[in-house]
This record gives C-alpha cells, sequence and structure tokens, in this order.
C-alpha cells in the first residue's frame, strides 16, 4: 500500500520545498512515524525534542539551577550540538559527548520540562531549528509540539499526530521496555505535556492543521495514514 501511495505523489516536488510538520503529545509515536516517513518520501529529519533534551543534559550536566531562566538561557545560546538528520542513523552529541541514550534518561525526561518552558531557551532553539530547515533546502520532516504553529507555520505539510491517554501510556510502556514504574511512565507524558502545553498548544489542531488519531492503528497503519495525508495535501496544490 505504500508504495501505491508514493507512486500518486506528484514526484514528491523533486526542485522544490516539501516541509513536513509534525506536532503531538507524549507517547503519541510521533518520533517514530516521522523517522519513517522522512526515510520513505526521502527527506531529512528532524526530532526537536530531542534538541530540548540534549540542553537539558547540558544543563544538569554543568549543574545549573534549571529554575534559573537567565543561566538556561545562556546555556541555550552555548550549546555546542550536533545531531543527526538522517532518518537512518540516531545520533546527538553535546560538545562531542555521545549523550543518545542519556537524553532518554528519566532524570532528564523528569527535567525537559524546565528546559522546555524557558522562553528565551525556546527562541534560541527555535532559531536553531528553522536554521536546520534551511540548510537542508526546506526538504524535511520536522517533528515536536510545536512545528506547525511556530517553527514552520507555512511548511507544505501539517499534520497532529495524536492519540489516547491510554495509548500513549501503553506505547512508552513499551518504548523503554518495561523499565519505568506506573508512576513514572506519567511523569513522562501526562504530566509533562501539562507543563509544556503553558507555552505551546500540541493537543488541538490550528487551522490548517490535519488531525491524525493513531489510538486504534498499529505503527505501520500510521505511517500509512500519515503518506495519505501528504498525498491529499500536495495534490491539492
Amino acid at each position: 500500500m505504500t508504495q501505491e501511495l508514493l507512486d500518486t505523489m506528484p514526484a514528491l516536488r523533486v526542485g522544490r520545498p516539501l516541509v513536513v510538520a509534525i506536532d503531538g503529545p507524549s507517547g503519541s509515536g510521533k518520533s517514530s512515524v516521522s523517522k519513517e516517513v522522512a526515510r520513505r518520501l526521502r527527506l531529512a529529519y528532524l526530532d526537536t525534542g530531542a534538541m530540548y533534551r540534549a540542553l537539558t543534559w547540558h544543563c544538569v550536566d554543568q549543574g545549573l539551577d534549571l529554575e534559573d531562566a537567565a543561566a538556561v538561557e545562556q546555556a541555550s545560546r552555548d550549546l555546542v550540538l550536533e545531531l543527526s538528520s538522517s532518518p537512518q542513523e540516531d545520533f546527538v552529541r553535546v560538545r562531542g559527548t555521545d549523550v543518545t541514550d542519556a537524553i532518554r534518561e528519566p532524570e532528564i525526561s523528569a527535567a525537559v520540562s524546565a528546559v522546555a518552558t524557558t522562553l528565551g531557551a525556546r527562541t534560541e532553539l527555535i532559531r536553531r531549528q528553522r536554521a536546520l530547515i534551511e540548510k537542508h533546502h526546506r526538504r524535511i520532516v520536522v517533528e515536536g509540539r510545536d512545528i506547525t504553529t511556530v517553527v514552520a507555520p507555512g511548511a507544505e505539510v501539517r499534520m497532529l499526530l495524536t492519540a489516547s491517554e491510554e495509548a500513549r501510556l501503553r506505547r512508552r510502556g513499551i518504548q523503554l521496555g518495561g523499565t519505568q514504574s506506573a508512576e513514572q511512565l506519567a511523569a513522562q507524558v501526562t504530566h509533562r505535556d501539562a507543563k509544556d502545553s503553558t507555552v505551546v498548544n500540541f493537543t488541538q489542531a490550528a487551522d490548517g492543521v490535519v488531525t491524525l488519531d493513531s489510538s486504534d492503528l498499529d505503527f505501520e497503519e500510521t505511517v500509512d495514514a500519515a503518506l495519505v495525508i501528504v498525498t491529499k495535501v500536495l495534490n491539492r496544490d
């Protein structure tokens, strides 16, 4: 089915911009789905959440007070970050140190909202995200929480990937290999969403944003549904 979908696309807009912006709450599957969509469309891939986690790791590593907005903002400017832009590989490096796994640890998951809701730091990371989109000639899948509304509101395709709380908690538990307690999972999913929603709305689709509810879909079905959205939007152009 996927290949049939790809065959109907208007030459994937070769030589023209194709930014696919995907937002969604924790555990909605947006990272894995976005990465696979990028792979199948042969586009670059940007996980903006990894940028916030990397900044959080940097702040914790430097012993900064995460409630000190000025210090966190300065850290965002000083951050030396290398991030994979290929859906075929996954790496995050801070000052040359591989933190790919470290940024997914519970300590960072519990602290990332404090950093992500620091407006000065958000401004700096948004600047970097927009620069990366341009670096890849605006042919990229970008996923996060404010991509469709703030980072790339002019993206050719904008969608909100969501799922029920039950589905999101179950998926995050599977992703973490059953190593987290129910309380830890809730902190990583619902509690973090509540904190982050104070600075950005990623639970309701803005005008022009297509909602994809994956509660009752498996991974392949969700990827296919996302590609259907891309196809329909592009075929309207």
